[in-house]
């Protein structure tokens, strides 16, 4: 049986895969184990063990940094006059890293796609020349990770309504109107690992998955909405562990197509997932997810909890928030046979909208707090984040640790 025969055979070869990509091959007939069948993996034992993986060059070169300190930049920022002050900031401080939109929350692609693309219809022109600016970040060495929010996408279903969740004949769309696609679906699937790919060849060494998730509270209108469930719909399992696998597989299988990219992948979570078995409406599995990725990234933003950890008002002690969530991420990754590396989101906003006296103003101290708590705890990386791009001024990013 040649490669090629092999990973047709295997269900993986997608739209935009190499002709001379030799990546491992993985099995479709049950999506939910994602191993290769018996039969296909004896013989893929009989590939000559001396083939070389081939690895896309992009011609752009980026060292990893000592720990990712990082920013996220709107497609919009980074495609703008705002992405020179962008990177001073960079230049100017111990941060280092710029997590980019290449598609955003709404499902657009940031950028146009060359002629014949099958991106080029969704694509925008917020960054006019994607390239360019990466060839700037590598000037200055600043690593480059483009953000791709997955299955939050208000875009796709307009096209093919099929593939997302339907209400009484129409779109639904959660009380912010924005509309989700189906995680079940391995055309969704490809569909995000294909801009993944683009993004790759463009020189962005990281990517970063976000939205890898079912719609918050999904678990009180799964069986109300309409939607196709693939392969799923035969497991012996609730529909609980069926939302855990397709999570879980897609994020295997996007870091199993990614490989011939060199790329590293990383995945956004939320923060109280890490808290439970697993999320049961959305099918985020803290540590299943961990083993498939080389980056885990919990939102951890102080504003965003309630008092689990016993802190009543946690927007007014950034630092014991995080302490307190690091223990037990730490615990957590411990069990792990290979642990990811752990990159928290850090909250760079002020959370208004809590109330009088639930709330306090984000600046220098509580940036710098959040960010102790994290190096006190062994954790060096981090990401900042600020919907708006806006960062405080004067924060040291390497503060002291005891």
């Amino acid at each position: 049986m040649n490669f090629r025969k092999l990973m047709a055979t295997a269900g993986v070869f997608g739209m935009l895969a190499l002709t001379s990509q030799p990546a491992m091959a993985q099995g479709a007939k049950q999506v939910h184990s994602f191993n290769p069948t018996r039969e296909n993996a004896i013989a893929m034992k009989s590939l000559p063990l001396e083939s070389p993986r081939f690895i896309y060059d992009s011609g752009l070169n980026f060292e990893y940094p000592d720990a990712v300190r990082g920013i996220y930049v709107t497609g919009q920022s980074a495609g703008g006059s705002r992405f020179d002050e962008l990177m001073k900031l960079i230049e100017s401080t111990d941060l280092n890293t710029m997590v980019i939109d290449i598609k955003d929350d709404w499902g657009n692609v940031t950028f146009k796609g060359d002629k014949g693309s099958p991106f080029e219809k969704i694509g925008k022109s917020y960054i006019k020349d994607p390239r360019a600016m990466l060839e700037k970040m590598e000037e200055k060495q600043i690593y480059p990770i483009a953000r791709i929010v997955v299955f939050k996408d208000s875009i796709l279903p307009k096209e093919k309504p099929e593939l997302s969740f339907q209400d009484g004949g129409k779109i639904w769309v959660n009380g912010r109107g924005e509309a989700f696609v189906n995680p079940f679906l391995k055309e969704v699937w490809d569909y995000n690992v294909d801009i993944a790919i683009e993004a790759a060849k463009l020189g962005f060494k990281e990517i970063q998955f976000d939205y890898v998730r079912f719609p918050e509270g999904f678990e009180n209108r799964d069986e109300q909405l309409k939607y196709g469930m693939g392969e799923y719909k035969d497991m012996k399992e609730d529909n609980v562990q069926k939302r855990v696998h397709a999570v879980t597989d897609f994020v295997a299988y996007a870091r199993e197509k990614l490989k011939p990219y060199g790329v590293k992948v990383s995945v956004d979570i939320f923060g109280y997932t890490a808290t439970l078995p697993e999320a049961p409406g959305i099918g985020q599995n803290f540590s299943k997810i961990s083993e498939n990725v080389d980056v885990i990234s919990s939102m951890i933003y102080p504003s965003h909890w309630t008092s689990y950890f016993g802190i009543a008002k946690p927007d007014l002690e950034p630092y014991k928030l995080v302490r307190e969530y690091a223990k037990l991420e730490n615990q957590k990754l411990a069990e792990l046979k290979n642990p990811p590396i752990s990159r928290p989101w850090l909250q760079d906003f002020t959370a208004s909208y809590l109330g009088s006296g639930n709330y306090q103003v984000y600046g220098k101290a509580e940036v710098e707090a959040q960010i102790k708590a994290l190096n006190d705890s062994g954790i060096e990386e981090y990401l900042l984040w600020n919907a708006g791009n806006t960062y405080t001024p004067g924060v040291d990013y390497t503060p002291g640790t005891e």
